[in-house]
């Protein structure tokens, strides 16, 4: 029984680095990772975060996958004509020194043809692919469907990080 308790315990160890905020590759750390739960047939969903550069020269975001989804984009909204419009980006800057917020209403990772609805309290594992950094997995907390910022506050205070770069 011991045995299997060390080993449980082991495997959790292991596995909170991925469900943590604070995630780290190369420069770049990702924190407030976060989507609104969907409706049980909703064909999309979105991912959030704020990503930071710590190093001395500008990275970009420039692909996403989940496998959750058929497809996975990287997005903004923009106002067309009096209509706020969605549109796919190459790339989402990530200067040093100047955080990169993905949030509802602007920048954020769309999820394209869900294969399942994103529920509340689950976590949803993305990989997110930066230019010069590479690749890193990272889990999103799923929150309430209207939800509009991170469940938590690790001293963002909801506040504006500045405008997000985009490319």
């Amino acid at each position: 029984m011991k045995k299997l308790a060390f080993g449980l315990l082991a495997a959790i160890a292991l596995a909170l680095p991925a469900y943590a905020d604070g995630m780290k590759v190369g420069d770049i750390s990702i924190d407030d990772v976060w989507s609104r739960a969907t409706a049980p047939r909703a064909p999309a969903g979105a991912v959030y975060m704020v990503l930071s550069n710590t190093g001395a020269e500008m990275d970009r975001l420039v692909a996403a996958a989940a496998p959750i989804a058929e497809k996975v984009e990287l997005h903004t909204h923009s106002m067309v004509d009096g209509v706020m419009k969605m549109r796919q980006v190459e790339a989402i800057e990530v200067a040093p020194g100047e955080p990169s917020v993905l949030q509802p209403g602007g920048l954020h990772v769309m999820l394209i043809g869900l294969k399942q609805p994103l529920n509340e309290g689950e976590m949803v594992p993305v990989t997110l692919t930066f230019e010069k950094a590479g690749d890193v997995e990272i889990m999103s907390h799923v929150q309430a469907a209207g939800a509009m910022e991170a469940g938590h506050d690790h001293g963002h205070g909801g506040h504006d990080h500045g405008a997000p770069k985009t490319n």
